[in-house]
């Protein structure tokens, strides 16, 4: 066997359902799980709704093994533009699993029924498999049980649409779960389970390549250069559901323990591609706990609970938004080969509209953030027509350092002005050494909106980008000012 070769080891996909190993073998590499659901095992609890991973309907709960709580991990996440092969080696939860044995509802249905929240009934079985999750995460008895907020509330059905407009009941719902006498999970025993379909070796889940190693991966990516790459899948789901694309070989990088790692080093968090946005956002936010109020609008619950941080860095869509905080942040991105590896800062990644600086044969395999440090400022701002679960039609991310009253370093993000994730550095060089007063914003604020060359589109024109994007650097400094005279909708200061 040559050095660039890899024994694949052909297998069906393996999960579990209602304590049951489930063994599937005739399905393609890009069916979606909300589709084998329904025309293949006839559970038609799980509702289609949008298609897109939007709307919430279709919402399923996967339970994975947890090695940092020695335990399992809960996620609602949307089977629409979920691949079956994505669920292999875990737990799959559907609406209909959700009654114990006698037929009794769970908390979750109950709470729904009782506080009037199911109007018309189609969003119903999504709302109580995100409040399913929740409740795992933060009611049962492992858990020790917590008051359920009405912001905790909120954010945890951010990705659960109701077109009847019933979201007070329903929220109220959410908040009622720690009510009602408990229901457990013998999560012991699904530990068990779960550690037998652990892969030990890579496999072949017809035509879904899932490589159990990073040497694999650069191995078969190098074999298979046309393999469509997956993690999450929120983005190329998309393209089978909506562009209705068939995709008969695909490589995924969730697999491989190396890339899902997160570590910390003195001076950077060590963020791996294939780490969840979900776990990526919350180490961050250790670091910069002010991103909260931003991390909880980056798409909703269930998609942070698939897409993946190299996921959405490699999609290069001009209108992501990590890309401008962490160009801001002053990340750089680890690109590897079977030839050796390289890095360079994040905005030298992206080479033009939809084009990055990753070979044929390479692997997005780490993100390192430098540590929050002392005197400095961070901020991202987020402007979309709606609040939740929207594109950004502007993005600015700022990191600033200061000593004696003067800027001593600036970097800024943007994102969704141009075709491209950028860095303001003529703005930056315009700040960097002056004071940090009113004349300096006002002359940086004159500079970001000659710096690029914003676009017109759907979301927003390129006058009212260039406007903005200034403002937002001014809403920065009148944030950093001891007197605010307004009140930051997101719950901050302005």
């Amino acid at each position: 066997m040559s050095a660039s070769s890899v024994f694949v080891e052909p297998r069906p996909i393996r999960f579990i359902r209602r304590g049951q190993v489930v063994s599937e073998s005739h399905v393609s590499a890009d069916r979606t799980l909300l589709d084998y659901l329904r025309e293949d095992l006839a559970q038609t609890g799980t509702k289609e709704g949008c298609a897109e991973g939007d709307c919430g309907a279709c919402t399923v709960v996967l339970a994975e093994l947890n090695e940092q709580r020695n335990g399992v991990r809960w996620r609602a996440v949307n089977s629409c533009i979920r691949f079956v092969s994505s669920i292999d080696g875990a737990a799959l939860y559907t609406v209909e699993d959700l009654r114990d044995d006698s037929g009794a509802l769970h908390p979750a249905q109950q709470a729904m029924a009782e506080s009037h929240g199911t109007q018309c009934g189609f969003c119903t079985p999504g709302f109580v498999m995100s409040m399913f999750a929740l409740y795992q995460e933060s009611v049962t008895p492992a858990r020790h049980g917590v008051e359920i907020t009405r912001e905790q509330a909120q954010e945890t059905l951010s990705g659960n649409l109701c077109r009847c407009t019933g979201y007070r009941p329903i929220l109220e719902a959410a908040q009622k779960l720690p009510m009602y006498p408990q229901r457990s999970i013998d999560e012991a025993a699904l530990v068990e389970q779960l550690k037998s379909l652990q892969p030990t070796q890579t496999a072949d889940l017809r035509g879904a390549l899932r490589p159990a190693t990073l040497p694999d991966l650069l191995a078969l990516r190098k074999q298979y250069p046309d393999a469509t790459v997956i993690a999450g899948s929120t983005d190329v789901g998309l393209w089978v559901t909506k562009k209705h694309q068939q995709h008969a070989r695909t490589l995924d990088v969730t697999a491989a323990p190396e890339l899902t790692r997160m570590t910390q080093t003195p001076t950077h968090l060590v963020i791996g591609a294939a780490a969840l946005l979900r776990d990526a956002f919350a180490l961050m936010e250790e670091q910069w706990p002010q991103l909260h109020h931003w991390f909880a609008r980056f798409g909703s619950v269930p998609i942070r609970n698939s897409a993946t941080l190299g996921g959405n860095i490699v999609n290069a869509s001009p209108l992501g938004d990590s890309m401008p905080l962490l160009i801001a942040l002053g990340a750089t991105v680890t690109l590897q080969s079977l030839g050796g590896s390289r890095s360079m800062p994040l905005e030298d990644f992206y080479t033009g509209f939809k084009k990055i600086a990753l070979r044929p044969d390479e692997i997005l395999t780490a993100i390192h953030v430098p540590k929050a440090k002392n005197q400095e400022r961070v901020a991202a701002y987020k402007i979309s027509k709606r609040f939740d679960q929207d594109i950004s039609a502007i993005c600015l991310a700022l990191r600033l350092g200061f000593a004696d009253g003067t800027v001593q370093s600036a970097r800024i993000g943007a994102g969704s002005i141009t075709g491209v994730p950028a860095r303001a550095r003529a703005t930056e060089a315009a700040l960097i050494g002056q004071p940090w007063d009113e004349a300096t914003v006002q002359r940086a604020v004159d500079i970001i909106r000659q710096e690029f060359r914003p676009t017109t589109g759907v979301r927003a024109s390129a006058n009212y980008r260039r406007q903005v994007t200034g403002n937002l650097l001014q809403r920065f400094w009148l944030e950093s000012q001891p007197d605010p005279v307004l009140t930051n909708l997101e719950g901050g200061r302005l």
